[in-house]
């Protein structure tokens, strides 16, 4: 099982609420950027939060890739959301390529509960870093942690 955890892009600091933040050009660029990774890659699904700036980040994803299948937004992917739900809902995707589109801190605390068990030692992720993963499953402390690519700031 592979899993791809993607942070959304840069947003914007204000919104009538958090969950309406829209990604700024930067944002939207370093998307484009970390989509590259993804490129040749057969994703059987992309699962994204339903705040503005993941399913911006994630609608610049399936653009990029050329994705057909569309993008199921999921409650369990907000940046509050708990890491121990997360890996209970990813249990009905057993098979194939998966990307996650959330945010911090729930990223990190994914990361850090499938690669070593524990919340401990949540991994380090910027706006738009895309983290892969693989294991034969989706379990605590049951994923390798492949590569993490940042994006490109100058």
């Amino acid at each position: 099982m592979r899993l791809w955890l993607l942070r959304h892009g840069e947003a914007e600091p204000h919104a009538r609420s958090d969950a309406e933040r829209v990604l700024t050009a930067r944002g939207r660029e370093d998307v484009r950027q970390a989509a590259v990774q993804l490129e040749g890659r057969t994703l059987s699904a992309i699962l994204a939060s339903p705040y503005v700036r993941a399913q911006q980040t994630a609608a610049l994803v399936r653009d990029a890739l050329g994705f057909t299948a569309g993008i199921h937004t999921v409650p369990w992917l907000t940046p509050d959301s708990d890491p121990r739900e997360v890996l209970v809902q990813l249990d009905r995707y057993a098979d194939g390529e998966l990307l996650l589109v959330t945010h911090q801190p729930l990223v990190g605390a994914v990361a850090g509960l499938l690669l070593h068990g524990h919340r401990q030692q949540p991994l380090p992720m910027q706006t738009a870093s895309l983290a892969e993963l693989d294991g034969e499953m989706i379990a605590a402390g049951g994923m390798n942690l492949l590569a993490v690519v940042h994006p490109r700031r100058g």
